[in-house]
């Protein structure tokens, strides 16, 4: 199996990773290692479940049932949104490996163990972006269990390990964290896609084109500009032609129809003329 390889991106730790004493963990600024920060929505969220559904309850009845199931319902939501929020978390990178606590998994990972972190960012769901995610794919012959994700390029079995709307810090900031510590190993595939075919600003109109169905287009063509490939560009340019020629699928909501054309239309000239990403790869 062959793998396409990228360019080094040295980047820096993000000067702005500081100490928060009164967080889950502490993200450190020029020390040994980071430590990224859970999320509180989640909790605040549990939280409003409770009180709302305590409120709802705390209410006269008169008769109406069917609040008091709402209400009921909120509550248990709610408590058991709140306890998942209260479970150990942790989520450490330092010069040794990756080290985590969450639901699922609770281990300690060293590099020798990682032959690539992948920062991926799902296509976009009715126009909205999805939060990344990061994915580790194992060496070559080490048995992955259980696969959770693929390789979004080449599809080897991959781990997802954290959905970053889980922590505080942003993608930028875990990515340059990423880059510090597990060198050549990380791939910023976000930046790789935006650095081949920038993300077009398509804007939403009536019986326009489905959303999903471009964006899906859209990134197949970005994923066939990163890997390299000559024959995966001329695939990915055919199904794309093939796609346009039977007709895009409207929707009562969807995409400007100019707009998209304009922008599937550079996609596929940059497909058909893009030598400069051709990449030798390697075992």
């Amino acid at each position: 199996m062959t793998r396409t390889t990228v360019p080094d991106r040295p980047v820096s730790v993000a000067s702005d990773l500081s100490e928060d004493a009164g967080s889950d963990a502490t993200v450190m600024n020029g020390g040994p290692s980071v430590e990224l920060r859970r999320s509180r929505g989640s909790r605040l969220l549990a939280v409003v479940c409770v009180l709302g559904g305590v409120v709802l309850l705390a209410l006269p009845s008169d008769g109406a049932p069917l609040r008091t199931i709402i209400a009921v319902g909120a509550v248990a939501l709610g408590l058991v949104a709140l306890f998942s929020a209260l479970r150990p978390f942790r989520f450490g990178i330092d010069a040794d490996g990756l080290t985590i606590k969450r639901p699922g998994l609770r281990r300690s990972i060293a590099w020798a163990e990682v032959d690539a972190l992948v920062l991926d960012e799902p296509p976009r769901r009715d126009g909205r972006p999805e939060p990344p995610r990061l994915l580790l794919v194992p060496p070559p012959g080490v048995p992955v269990a259980p696969v959770t994700a693929r390789h979004p390029i080449d599809g080897r079995p991959a781990i997802e390990l954290l959905v970053l709307d889980q922590v505080r810090e942003q993608p930028e900031q875990v990515a340059a964290a990423l880059t510090s510590y597990a060198g050549d190993r990380f791939v910023d595939l976000p930046a790789l896609r935006r650095a081949a075919f920038a993300d077009p600003d398509l804007p939403a109109s009536l019986r326009g084109y489905q959303m999903n169905r471009v964006d899906r287009l859209i990134r197949l063509g970005q994923d066939a500009l990163v890997s390299g490939d000559a024959q995966i560009r001329q695939a990915a340019r055919n199904e794309i032609e093939h796609a346009r020629a039977a007709g895009l699928p409207v929707a009562q909501r969807g995409y400007g129809t100019l707009a998209a054309e304009a922008a599937l239309d550079a996609l596929a000239a940059a497909l058909a003329d893009h030598p400069t990403t051709d990449r030798r790869t390697t075992p």
